[in-house]
């Protein structure tokens, strides 16, 4: 091969794969840094509560990459999912930064920034697969944020070629956009593409102030998803993982756990109720341990994602046990 071709080869990689921003616009907050920090690599990460054998069906989502929709597909029962229960804690998106809290073997036990919790003051903690995590220099911090707001979407090497499919609410800088697509750079594999109609650009302070049927119609488009313990993605969702999500990707932080949720925003009487606000459910009729949460959709119902067996649905209040259990609600918006 002649140095000529070499050259343009070089070339035609650089623009496919850039180690950083080559255009004016990325370059001006690309930030050449030596603090690093420690992102989630796979598009889903679950964390769990130790190191334990795993099961069989567990193993799609025990390297890197991951499978969820394989995953899920193969918990075919209602003893499959509720296996999960006590065993996972929480999950974490593609690029979510986290803090290792300690190491053992091929496993980390870390904390999820983002899902605040009296657990940890870093985070949400949980063990997970060293190979799902990665650390690097945090040069892309001041960068436009594209948010995704399908249920899923996929990044592209090059507008052709799918790389990952990734779940609503991931968050990658964006280094560049066109008309119709955006580039952004993820944690540990280069510059990939996705369709401008899949994320919303701009970054946590520019989010609109949300007003509560935005939440509901958030929501909404999760009608019939599976319930999944631990999950905080559109591949299923707990009850709080459903609630804290759909706050997060209106620029509202609420607590990872529903016990956490109840006692954070404003309380709120029955008859005072708004589509947007939180509903909590308690043993003991209601008086004892907050043990679910949902939303009011309005017209004395609500959406939730219920328990292991179930999907996300829009019901009474006054379905039992809810009706029984009821324990309040709490307003997180003006």
């Amino acid at each position: 091969m002649t140095l000529k071709k070499v050259l343009i080869v070089l070339m035609m990689f650089a623009l496919t794969f850039p180690l950083f921003p080559a255009d004016s616009a990325a370059s001006s907050c690309y930030q050449k840094t030596s603090v690093k920090k420690t992102y989630v690599n796979v598009s889903v990460a679950t964390l769990w509560k130790d190191t334990s054998a795993k099961r069989q069906i567990d193993q799609p989502i025990l390297k890197n990459p991951v499978n969820m929709k394989a995953w899920t597909a193969k918990m075919a029962t209602v003893k499959d999912r509720l296996w999960l229960t006590g065993k996972a804690e929480t999950q974490a998106l593609y690029g979510q930064e986290v803090t290792v809290l300690k190491t053992s073997g091929s496993w980390a036990q870390v904390a999820v920034k983002d899902q605040s919790t009296p657990k940890n003051s870093k985070g949400y903690p949980g063990w997970l697969p060293k190979s799902q995590v990665t650390t690097q220099p945090a040069a892309y911090e001041s960068c436009e944020k594209a948010r995704v707001k399908a249920n899923t979407a996929v990044l592209y090497h090059d507008k052709k070629t799918s790389f990952m499919e990734v779940s609503f609410n991931t968050d990658l800088p964006v280094i560049k956009s066109e008309t119709n697509w955006v580039q952004v750079m993820t944690p540990a594999n280069g510059a990939k593409w996705i369709k401008k109609s899949d994320v919303r650009l701009g970054n946590t302070a520019s989010i609109p102030k949300p007003i509560g049927t935005a939440l509901l119609t958030t929501g909404k488009q999760f009608l019939g998803l599976p319930y999944l313990w631990s999950g905080v993605s559109a591949y299923g969702y707990d009850c709080s993982g459903f609630t804290s999500s759909i706050y997060n990707y209106h620029g509202i932080r609420i607590p990872r756990d529903a016990s956490e949720q109840a006692k954070a925003g404003t309380a709120i009487s029955k008859s005072a109720l708004k589509p947007g606000d939180l509903l909590f459910f308690a043993y003991s009729n209601g008086k004892g341990r907050v043990h679910h949460v949902a939303m009011y959709a309005g017209d004395g119902k609500m959406i939730h994602s219920p328990k292991a067996g179930k999907r996300v649905e829009i019901i009474s209040m006054n379905t039992a046990p809810y009706k029984q259990e009821y324990a309040g609600a709490r307003r997180y918006i003006d």
